[in-house]
């Protein structure tokens, strides 16, 4: 369910409450979070995360008036998952600055090589950047967002159990999780309602 006005704090209320939702989000995003390698990671988006992300940019930018508000709230609600899918931001990370350069330029193309596998199903390729696009000719970004659209016969079977995998399968940057952990699972598993 995507979010409205009222779902949010005001800012002089947020301002009191931010230090335990802060605590409470980081152990949230946390639990939702999948490493892929070294150096990719997937943070799996959900109603709670996006609330936190719009209240954090209300507070950053002082936003307060509802003109405002309703162009945050229709920048960050793409990002909610609505039932069937499953959107998550995907990091790619490296430190040092000269290697992130070289990789992000041999790693082109990265967000179309993302994948998640309901056991006895083929992969779902993720659906990426819809918002706008996060590569040129001579590199990628190192944030992209995604969106994996299930059946429901896959939906189903997570339901009775199947297991979950997620991986890339870049020709440069290969890596798989198979299968998903508990914790993540549950937490996926909630995304569907």
């Amino acid at each position: 369910m995507k979010l409205t006005a009222s779902d949010l704090m005001s800012l002089e209320q947020y301002a009191r409450e931010r230090p335990s939702l802060r605590a409470r989000m980081i152990e949230h995003r946390r639990v939702r979070q999948l490493c892929l390698g070294e150096h990719c990671t997937w943070s799996f988006e959900d109603r709670e995360t996006v609330r936190y992300q719009v209240q954090e940019m209300l507070r950053t930018e002082r936003i307060f008036e509802p003109e405002g508000i309703a162009e945050e709230l229709e920048a960050y609600n793409p990002l909610i998952p609505d039932g069937r899918n499953l959107k998550a931001t995907l990091l790619i990370e490296y430190a040092d600055p000269a290697e992130r350069a070289r990789r992000l330029s041999e790693l082109r193309g990265f967000e179309r090589h993302c994948w998640m596998r309901v056991a006895g199903f083929e992969p779902i390729y993720a659906i990426a950047d819809e918002d706008l696009a996060r590569e040129n000719d001579t590199k990628t970004s190192a944030v992209h967002f995604l969106r994996f659209e299930f059946t429901g016969q896959m939906l189903e079977s997570l339901k009775d159990g199947g297991a979950l995998a997620a991986g890339v399968d870049h020709p440069h940057y290969r890596h798989s999780v198979d299968p998903i952990g508990p914790p993540l699972r549950e937490a996926l598993l909630a995304d569907f309602g």
